[in-house]
């Protein structure tokens, strides 16, 4: 098991064969591996470079790379990241056989069949000894991580399926990987293995409005180094700022896992993704900064980072590598604090709080739409080391206030010297002010609603609603992921109008989302202030759903 804080760079999100068609190929992983030496060469820590899905051939049985994608095998691959000392790991399909997992069945795993087809048993047959042989061959190699994604504890085989419970199959099925982890630990001691989907045992990723009950069981940090908390997707939190709502998202579930057992350095948040395709929404490098310091702040000690490592200047690079020192300090040597409200919750501020000997940092968000007064459980005089741009935070004896959908980053004692500023995230705009409007809204049946709104004089709306079931959990509504999925705007719209005339509708939530969005938000710029504004909100969402809707008055800051 890792003995203190670690990096690990992994490749999805620079292509993308689930939500996006776009091959992992060795150009592409070399490409990243020479970007990973010259994060390195900036001062930023990465220590292993994890090549995710899709990297093996149909018929290898998880033995040699696919062609002509690696044409040559992965040797010069390996070799380049060994010469620098880089360790290299491997993503795994853990037992799952699904369709896009694109194998073709093995010898070797023939008698593991399960009785549907799609995966394989892992107490019965040679399904898992010859996994385990597998990995032993990449480790002589000189891979050192390996990533177990997909696990699917209810197979079994026909003969098993008709004389198990399903109970009992789902504790053979696990007892046998745990135990077979363990031994392949203790004959490698340095292998650091991470877990992902699959080990959770009801619906755990998939919404943040869901009580607090366990669904995935800590015994398995005794054979992973991290469990991963979802991948990261906007919560149910909505935000006119797409990003924020993901950080939200990420926020929650870390929160969610503490509550259920499990330690913080285990819990891999997977907050930072980076890159140009699918699964991360075409982000680009869009707000990378707050979401770099909230995932550090979340603490684990596996700290993964994905994608387009390219996207990032020189200069960028070192406030990354700045922001690794002060906070993989604290992840090592410091007392963490939760603080505040339930992130998925919206109902007010929360954050991070990390402290040692010699003072504190704190990560702050409001993810709400007014200005919050957010009482911080650090005591002393602090100084705001980063912010995004607009509204100015206020600290003031142990509070902070801070705008709309705003995170901010507070140092106390040592750490609030001017050598930990962070400077203010530009691409983020946080409104001056904001004002929640009384106004009637009038129901069009069940999926759709609409105000008029009369002006005192020219301003700007924020237009929010959400759908929600009848039984009053939020819905999420999706069109399927890129490249032929539909826009969220096309299911969940906002539209604006005036004496008549369409207004232009700011939305960035517009998006092919495969995660799913229960929320709208868009503002208008409105000019006229001498007749009504019109608002409509409307859901295509075919399944029952009640729609809340909410009208801000906000004043925007200067850019």
């Amino acid at each position: 098991m890792i003995k203190k804080p670690v990096s690990v760079y992994i490749n999805w999100s620079t292509y993308d064969e689930l939500s996006d068609n776009v091959e992992l190929t060795e150009a592409l992983a070399l490409l990243q591996l020479d970007q990973a030496l010259r994060w390195r060469g900036l001062g930023a820590q990465i220590d292993y470079y994890l090549v995710d899905a899709f990297w093996y051939s149909r018929a290898g049985g998880l033995r040699e790379f696919r062609k002509p994608h690696w044409p040559d095998g992965p040797d010069r691959f390996f070799d380049r990241c060994l010469q620098n000392d880089l360790k290299p790991g491997l993503w795994l399909p853990t037992n799952n056989q699904f369709p896009l997992a694109q194998l073709d069945v093995h010898p070797a795993w023939a008698d593991s069949w399960d009785a549907e087809r799609r995966s394989f048993c892992l107490f019965a047959g040679g399904y898992l000894a010859h996994l385990l042989e597998s990995m032993d061959r990449w480790y002589q190699r000189g891979v050192r991580a390996f990533k177990f994604d997909f696990a699917n504890f209810h197979a079994a085989t026909p003969a098993l399926k008709r004389n198990m419970l399903p109970s009992e199959i789902r504790a053979a099925n696990e007892n046998a990987l745990r135990t077979g982890l363990q031994a392949f630990r203790s004959q490698h001691p340095d292998v650091v293995l991470l877990g992902y989907n699959g080990f959770e045992e009801a619906d755990t990723f998939s919404r943040t409005d869901l009580p607090f009950y366990r669904t995935i069981h800590p015994r398995w940090t005794e054979v992973f180094d991290s469990l991963y908390c979802g991948d990261p997707r906007p919560s149910d939190v909505p935000a006119m700022n797409f990003w924020r709502s993901k950080d939200v998202y990420s926020d929650q579930m870390v929160r969610y896992f503490t509550a259920i057992g499990f330690p913080l350095r285990s819990i891999d948040n997977a907050g930072f993704m980076i890159g140009t395709t699918g699964t991360c929404y075409f982000r680009g490098k869009a707000a990378w900064q707050g979401m770099l310091l909230l995932s550090l702040a979340r603490g684990g000690w596996v700290n993964t980072y994905y994608g387009n490592l390219d996207l990032l200047s020189d200069a960028e690079v070192q406030w990354f590598a700045r922001a690794q020192q002060l906070f993989y300090h604290f992840q090592e040597f410091g007392q963490y604090t939760g603080f505040g409200a339930l992130p998925g919750s919206g109902q007010g501020g929360y954050g991070f709080l990390w402290e040692d000997g010699q003072g504190a940092v704190a990560v702050v968000v409001n993810p709400t739409q007014k200005v919050a007064q957010i009482q911080l459980p650090c005591a002393s005089a602090g100084r705001l080391l980063f912010h995004d741009a607009g509204f100015t935070p206020v600290l003031n004896a142990g509070i902070v206030a801070l705008g709309a959908e705003q995170m901010a980053l507070i140092g106390f004692g040592a750490y609030a010297l001017e050598q930990y500023d962070f400077g203010v995230m530009e691409d983020v705009l946080i409104p001056a002010a904001i004002t929640p409007l009384d106004v009637d809204w009038l129901a069009q049946g069940p999926k759709q609603t609409e105000c008029h709104i009369r002006l005192a004089q020219p301003g700007t709306l924020r237009v929010i609603f959400q759908q929600y079931r009848p039984d009053g959990r939020v819905f999420r509504s999706t069109g399927g992921a890129p490249p032929d999925g539909v826009a969220l705007g096309r299911i969940l719209s906002i539209q604006a109008s005036q004496a008549g005339r369409p207004l232009n509708v700011t939305r960035h939530y517009d998006k092919a989302i495969w995660s799913g969005l229960s929320w709208a938000v868009g503002e208008v710029e409105i000019q006229d202030s001498t007749h009504d504004v019109d608002i409509v909100c409307a859901t295509t969402e075919a399944e029952p759903v009640i729609l809340k809707a909410q009208v801000y008055k906000i004043v925007a800051s200067a850019n």
